[in-house]
């Protein structure tokens, strides 16, 4: 008996068939693509999620971290990270853009700095806009009006959305506000990642329709409609999965990778990972093939990782100990999920999720890190190799995750062969713990 979930999105309620339990799945149960947004009605959603992060959000979130100042520099050909983020979903193409927000006591006085009028960024900033040569007069008259004890700049993070500031707009600053202003200069690195890691109402149905992308695009990619044994290589599947995303307007965040475990051959480790396939490589029958795949819809980002399998002649489903490897994860994902909570940080939840595998005895390896503006996102993140985003390292209510992780199990039907099936989804934390955006792959995906 197969089991139907329905999931809300688009403002159409889909009726999206799921496998039934043990059984594994084809492409035949690959649910529609979500009706995506047109290019103008995503820019209205968007604006209306930025006048929440620039009214009501950052105030509060300049306080807790004792800035009264904060400037982002926006140069052209090299665009701040967090840019996208502060401003309409507009080219910004100024030799040299500043964007200001300074504390005013009950509000946030915001301006920008711009050489080219922009009618939409009228709308969340009051315009100042000189002469090319009067730029750094000007911006050091509106420094001294104000006289902030903190001017926070886009520097001293781990991260690259921390560390969005040049060295020459840099230079830039110090030179227009002088060497007392300079001393108030400090680093925006902790209200970088709570503004990344804070989502805003509205953008959870939009992050699901990417997600349901996402989960479209693999599923198809992993079944018989793209692969055929003994003749699709690698580099066909990822570019028939870049070419899905450009059709749709979207973009990737990173190329998609292809791993490829083989009974009886070793898969190769790039660092303390499972080695990615040559483009060149055949699939064959008998292959486990892993795809790690993420795409960005409206400022949001996506990271996916599932499994095939592809069978061999006679078979009809993947051997008893691959589906057992599987369930290992399945169980993983389990524990870390009864385990986290709002408030805590990732350390505590990793450390514990894995004291419960341990006495489970499965070999487990957990990386999962924060997601939603970036692939790679500000925030606490659940890994092995500690609290890798920077910040307070505190999970936040509403907050997006991306569940990567994997266990290794030694498979009899290989010969004892040790397996890893690693999996990838993206959550949210909600009152109860994490929630998955869309149901976690618990059985391989067969491709015939």
């Amino acid at each position: 008996m197969r089991i139907r979930s329905l999931i809300f999105t688009a403002g159409i309620l889909l009726c999206i068939p799921l496998a039934s339990v043990g059984q594994s799945r084809d492409a035949g149960d690959t649910p529609e693509m979500p009706k995506l947004l047109p290019l103008r009605d995503q820019m209205t959603v968007r604006e209306g999620w930025l006048m929440r992060r620039l009214g009501s959000n950052l105030l509060p979130m300049m306080k807790r971290h004792g800035i009264e100042m904060w400037i982002v520099v926006n140069e052209e050909f090299k665009s701040d990270p967090v840019t996208p983020y502060i401003t309409p979903p507009i080219p910004i193409v100024g030799r040299r853009d500043l964007f200001i927000f300074i504390d005013r006591g009950e509000r946030i006085e915001r301006i920008a700095m711009v050489r080219y009028d922009e009618e939409q960024l009228r709308d969340h900033y009051r315009f100042v806009m000189p002469a090319r040569d009067k730029f750094g007069e000007e911006l050091r008259k509106i420094v001294e009006e104000r006289n902030p004890r903190t001017i926070a700049l886009n520097i001293g993070g781990t991260r690259g959305q921390q560390a969005g500031l040049s060295y020459d707009a840099y230079k830039f600053l110090a030179d227009s506000l002088g060497a007392e202003n300079e001393k108030k200069f400090v680093s925006a690195a902790n209200l970088l990642t709570e503004f990344f890691d804070t989502r805003v109402p509205g953008e959870r149905e939009h992050y699901a329709n990417a997600v349901l992308a996402t989960d479209v695009i693999t599923r198809r990619a992993l079944s018989s409609e793209v692969i055929k044994p003994g003749k699709t290589t690698v580099g066909e599947v990822r570019w028939w999965m870049l070419q899905q995303v450009n059709d749709l307007g979207l973009t990737v965040w990173f190329q998609p990778d292809l791993r490829i475990q083989r009974q009886q051959e070793t898969t190769g480790l790039t660092g303390q990972f499972l080695s990615t396939a040559k483009e060149a490589d055949v699939i064959q029958p008998g292959d486990l093939v892993h795809v790690d795949f993420g795409l960005d819809y409206m400022g949001l980002s996506t990271d996916w990782q599932k499994h095939a399998y592809v069978l061999k002649p006679g078979e009809t489903d993947a051997p008893a100990g691959l589906k057992a490897a599987l369930r290992n994860t399945n169980l993983l994902q389990d524990t870390l999920f009864a385990i986290a909570r709002a408030g805590m940080t990732g350390t505590e939840v990793y450390e514990k999720t894995m004291a419960e595998m341990k006495l489970k005895g499965v070999d487990a390896m957990i990386y999962s890190h924060p997601i939603g503006a970036h692939g790679h996102g500000l925030g606490p993140s659940i890994d092995f190799r500690g609290n890798i985003g920077g910040g307070a390292n505190k999970i936040l209510p509403g907050s997006f995750m991306s569940i990567e992780l994997n266990t290794s199990t030694l498979v009899p039907e290989w010969k004892n062969q040790k397996v890893t099936i690693m999996a990838e989804d993206d959550a949210v934390m909600t009152d109860k713990g994490y929630e998955f955006i869309r149901p976690r792959q618990t059985e391989f995906y067969l491709i015939r």
